[in-house]
């Protein structure tokens, strides 16, 4: 079954913020991860971290209301709660690589068995550098990958990864239109599942071998 790329994200963005818990610190990465949110539970209170030197992050802007002052650090403009505050990057990578983030939502190139991570660099295009990423999973208490399960058809959870790494065995949790997959000592662990497709569906676009938890459920969104 094929899922809308637009409705992907969205199906995504919504999982991943049901993992988040009140009073949090929480990293979100660029593209993907920042639509996480725009769809936190009424009642749980989480604190963006944006490590360009901000907390208290808001939502994205609307068209019309941008302030040029107030970008996330993929540029987008963001808005920032009466709460929140600004400083300098080293503050900022000091509550990253100081152990202060409860979590970080990254996306991803590819993961595999082991938890490991590619998701700065494809050979051969020009990329300025990894960013924070590689402070980021290792820093933050938990590594949650939010990615489309597919890039152009082929999988993007693999047995070992064949990208440049970003750090290796730091993926605590992946999260794709398809399912989420636990990373464990044993592998890959299938504890939910899209309710629109099989598990031969989605053995059929992952390479890495997926252990089916005992308890699968189907993905709340």
């Amino acid at each position: 079954m094929i899922i809308d790329e637009k409705k992907g994200k969205e199906i995504i963005a919504k999982r991943v913020a049901k993992e988040l818990s009140d009073g949090q610190l929480v990293n979100l990465g660029i593209g993907l991860p920042t639509k996480v949110a725009n769809y936190i539970p009424k009642g749980i209170n989480v604190t963006f971290q944006s490590e360009n030197g901000m907390v208290g992050m808001g939502k994205a802007c609307e068209s019309g209301k941008e302030d040029a002052n107030i970008t996330n650090a993929g540029g987008q403009y963001v808005n920032i709660l009466p709460q929140g505050a600004f400083f300098d990057s080293a503050m900022s990578f000091g509550l990253i690589r100081g152990g202060h983030v409860d979590a970080t939502v990254l996306g991803a190139l590819q993961v595999d068995e082991e938890g490991n991570l590619a998701n700065w660099n494809i050979p051969g295009k020009f990329i300025p550098g990894m960013g924070g990423a590689m402070d980021l999973v290792v820093g933050a208490k938990k590594v949650i990958i939010a990615m489309l399960h597919t890039a152009k058809g082929k999988p993007k959870i693999l047995k070992k990864c064949n990208l440049p790494f970003t750090a290796k065995k730091v993926v605590d949790l992946i999260v794709t239109e398809l399912g989420v997959i636990e990373v464990t000592d044993k592998g890959l662990v299938l504890k939910e599942i899209n309710k629109n497709i099989t598990i031969d569906e989605i053995k059929a676009v992952t390479e890495a071998e997926l252990i089916i938890s005992e308890n699968l459920k189907y993905m709340e969104g």
